[in-house]
């Protein structure tokens, strides 16, 4: 006999606030590990290569090389990175 007065009929509403308890921990606990912000933040910074050039100049330098973007839409493409770079 249980002296609390909830009985098995208790269990019903305990057990879920236990789990989505642990769950809550165990996500807020993973958020803290990375400590890095999400995607979107505009806080990190654009991946850079030995070079230091960003890979995406680097990709748009590879298209050029290959003959895929003219000269006119190299330079636009390449003043949009280096622009878009400054404004972070």
């Amino acid at each position: 006999m249980m002296g609390n007065g909830w009985g098995m009929g208790g269990m019903w509403l305990v057990w879920p606030l236990i789990i989505l308890g642990i769950a809550l921990v165990v996500l807020l606990l993973r958020r803290s590990a990375t400590g890095a912000p999400g995607p979107g933040s505009g806080t990190t910074p654009p991946a850079t290569s030995r070079s230091g050039r960003s890979r995406a100049q680097e990709i748009l330098d590879e298209r050029y090389a290959r003959g895929e973007l003219t000269d006119e839409e190299y330079q636009e493409r390449l003043r949009h990175l280096l622009h878009r770079g400054t404004d972070r």
